[in-house]
């Protein structure tokens, strides 16, 4: 079984719940739910024909399991994240050289806690990719910022470069889409900010041309969340930071409480839990 998710966007990470383990949390994402979004990263590196003439930069890179499979298509990968020092620095053990199995560095690496302005110099050539693969859509303001974002991306790039984004596919395709019904419902009346709202069929798009950038083809991927038992898909869902307004307008106990309850339709004979999602992924152009 391959589990497969997705990161919360860049504005609303580093806003976890008072109390909470950060590290713990990070390192649920890092095993537990960031491997949900491979057959995405794949879909798209393949669709790029990412490798040894790629020079990728990961917005939001999290943990960077992403940058690391583009490393290992030959790829020189550059992970910026300005508020997730916990996910970083395990990306930063996942991309140092004695992870890999020949003890060699995965090829032209760079980790950076911060934005964009952050990886940019004279000297720096320019990138041939940019990613940010946090899907939006799942949330309300999710992509607040993501424009910005991308616009001071576009001077690190040439002229055509992919840009990809990533999104939450039609709710009625998405069966988690009932489970994180549940963190508006406890989080009521912050309805607002962070609350579960319905993915929009142009919500990739509009970001896309508000950062002046050029929409060039897009594809969906299927990316169930598989976990091994009730507990495993109670603590990768809390990682992904979609249940921290819940947390804050109640408490632990009764999150986790009514997170099980909601998973329990999902639950395999053999324990496991299965719910199959669809992802989207959108191709823009710098211009």
């Amino acid at each position: 079984m391959t589990p497969t998710l997705a990161q919360p966007h860049l504005p609303h990470a580093g806003t976890t719940p008072r109390g909470v383990d950060r590290c713990a949390r990070a390192r649920d994402w890092a095993e537990i739910q960031e491997r949900m979004l491979v057959p995405l990263y794949e879909a798209v590196y393949e669709r790029l024909d990412v490798g040894s003439g790629t020079r990728l930069l990961g917005l939001g890179c999290g943990s960077g399991l992403a940058l690391l499979m583009a490393a290992s298509r030959g790829a020189s990968v550059t992970g910026v994240d300005p508020s997730a020092p916990e996910r970083l620095a395990l990306a930063r053990e996942r991309l140092s050289p004695e992870a890999s199995p020949e003890g060699r560095p995965h090829g032209d690496t760079r980790l950076v806690e911060g934005g964009p302005e952050d990886v940019s110099g004279p000297d720096v050539p320019a990138f041939t990719m940019v990613t940010a693969f946090q899907p939006i859509g799942c949330t309300a303001g999710d992509s607040e910022g993501l424009s910005g974002l991308l616009e001071a991306t576009v001077p690190l790039t040439g002229s055509g470069t992919p840009v990809v984004l990533a999104g939450w596919g039609p709710p009625e395709r998405c069966t988690t889409s009932s489970v994180l019904r549940v963190a508006t419902k406890l989080a009521d009346p912050l309805r607002s900010t962070g609350s579960w709202r319905p993915a929009l069929r142009d919500d990739l798009e509009e970001v896309a041309q508000r950062a002046g950038l050029k929409p060039d083809g897009s594809g969906r991927v299927a990316c169930p969340f598989g976990y091994a038992d009730t507990d495993s898909a109670v603590r990768g869902l809390l990682s992904t930071g979609l249940f921290d307004a819940a947390v804050g307008a109640t408490d632990q106990v009764q999150v986790d409480k009514e997170l099980t309850e909601a998973l329990h339709p999902h639950k395999r004979r053999d324990g496991t839990v299965w719910m199959p999602n669809v992802f989207r992924y959108l191709i823009a152009r710098t211009r």
